[in-house]
């Protein structure tokens, strides 16, 4: 019920102003006051709706969300605005993650140095594999991973945005069916980078990683 609520919201399928009832909520999806109430509570916690006593359940304007909540990332890229989602996105994941690779080069612990070398080589093994599944387990990690060592925690808590996106490009195939060699290169020039603090080399990568992505999704979109 969540699911199906929150994408015909994040997909405008339900319009900013709409009303909904808790009752009509009820018959349509065949559940309990209690459970149907517990939605409504969850979307307006993500700041997708709104309640009034006498009024109903209103859908709010996209201003007004909360747009870094990883289950609307998700609903939107499984709706029909996913284009525009995922530019969106990619234009967040430029602004952030070079500066926090630059920052993980001047901060990061030798033991995340030494895990993010790791990660670079797993990425690497699993490209050579062609598996796709282990290859994004190993991307997300190493994403986290540079987030978290920039040591700035206001980066560190948009890793899960950035997880919800890689996750979204390999489940909706916008993922070239082997990596290429030179995004595994890039992370692995990344690490590099890090591990020697050299922050220049680290941010000028990552920055690299993001555009090569956007260019393969879009390609790919198109």
């Amino acid at each position: 019920m969540l699911d199906e609520l929150g994408v015909e919201i994040a997909c405008g399928t339900l319009q900013p102003g709409t009303v909904l009832r808790v009752e009509q909520l009820q018959i349509r999806f065949d559940v309990s006051r209690t459970v149907a109430r517990e939605v409504v509570r969850t979307l307006e916690a993500m700041r997708l709706t709104t309640s009034k006593r006498r009024v109903g359940v209103t859908v709010r304007d996209p201003a007004e969300w909360n747009h870094y909540d990883p289950r609307l990332i998700r609903w939107q890229l499984d709706g029909e605005g996913r284009a525009a989602a995922l530019r969106n996105l990619t234009e967040l994941r430029s602004a952030v993650e070079p500066s926090a690779a630059r920052f993980a080069a001047l901060r990061a612990g030798p033991e995340q140095r030494g895990r993010l070398s790791a990660l670079a080589d797993h990425l690497a093994g699993t490209a050579r594999a062609a598996d796709l599944r282990a290859f994004l387990d190993h991307d997300i990690a190493f994403h986290h991973l540079v987030l978290t060592a920039s040591g700035n925690p206001m980066f560190g808590q948009l890793s899960e945005v950035v997880a919800e996106v890689l996750t979204g490009r390999t489940g909706h195939g916008l993922m070239p069916p082997r990596p290429q060699p030179a995004a595994v290169r890039l992370h692995a020039e990344v690490a590099v980078a890090i591990a020697a603090g050299q922050a220049d080399r680290a941010e000028r990568a990552m920055r690299d990683i993001v555009v090569q992505a956007r260019e393969e999704m879009f390609e790919l979109i198109e």
